[in-house]
């Protein structure tokens, strides 16, 4: 019986390796043949889209600021080098505009952006009004792009401005989550695998895809893949891809 590789989608870029979100990390997971990248977006004071995880600058790049009350210029100085992690290895590493990301995924036809609108910009600046800015400057990927969000406006939002793909990431895996899904029908749902089905079962059935994190054993990635997951979401995108076993979905390197 034929096993279902699953797709990598890399968590944040190649995030075990590089600073998150970082230009870098990005690259490197590119680099490493995953086909699908995964990124978060924030806007700053100025309402300029970055591409960072976390409202609080402090855990990536030492300074205790929000990114959304924080300037764009002051945010850009920022650098987002993880020190705690990585020491002084990715000295001078700078927070990336999506505008930059977008132009490093223009270098990659094949690969897919999967990009997150975070929940506190989006309440912080509407819904809409966020997901206008971030398609805007995804123009250039729009028919590979895949919206993601906790926020169930913000991927229907995306849907009716053009995304390619939208997906909704669950806080919860239970009966009123599975009514919303159905009434979203997004192409994908994301979610933490431990909130599957136990004992093991098949996720839901519907006409999305599923997109299980974090998973780093390629042995579970084949696990999930037999139970139904479509793709797996990990911060280790170039050791998982590296395996024989996961390697029929690795992206040609252009």
């Amino acid at each position: 019986m034929p096993v279902n590789v699953p797709p990598v989608v890399a968590h944040r870029g190649y995030a075990r390796r590089y600073p998150e979100n970082s230009r870098s990390g990005l690259s490197a997971a590119l680099a490493a043949g995953a086909p699908y990248v995964e990124f978060d977006v924030q806007l700053t004071a100025d309402a300029v889209p970055m591409v960072v995880h976390d409202l609080n600058l402090f855990r990536t790049t030492g300074q205790d600021r929000l990114i959304n009350q924080t300037p764009y210029a002051e945010a850009r100085a920022a650098e987002i080098a993880e020190r705690q992690r990585f020491g002084d290895a990715f000295r001078g590493e700078r927070i990336c505009t999506l505008d930059e990301v977008v132009e490093l995924f223009e270098q990659w036809p094949r690969a897919h952006p999967v990009v997150e609108i975070k929940r506190e910009s989006a309440e912080a600046y509407g819904v809409d009004a966020m997901v206008e800015i971030v398609m805007k400057a995804l123009r250039p990927l729009r028919e590979r792009v895949v919206v993601i969000s906790f926020v169930e406006r913000a991927v229907l939002t995306a849907r009716r401005l053009g995304a390619a793909e939208i997906g909704w990431c669950l806080n919860y895996y239970d009966d009123d989550a599975r009514r919303i899904a159905v009434a979203i029908a997004p192409d994908y749902i994301i979610c933490d695998y431990h909130r599957l089905p136990d004992p093991p079962g098949r996720p839901w059935p519907g006409a999305w895809r599923w997109i299980c994190w974090e998973v780093t054993d390629p042995a579970l990635a084949l696990e999930l893949a037999a139970r139904g997951v479509d793709l797996i979401e990990t911060m280790a995108c170039g050791e998982m891809l590296a395996d024989p076993r996961l390697a029929p979905g690795k992206l040609a390197v252009e």
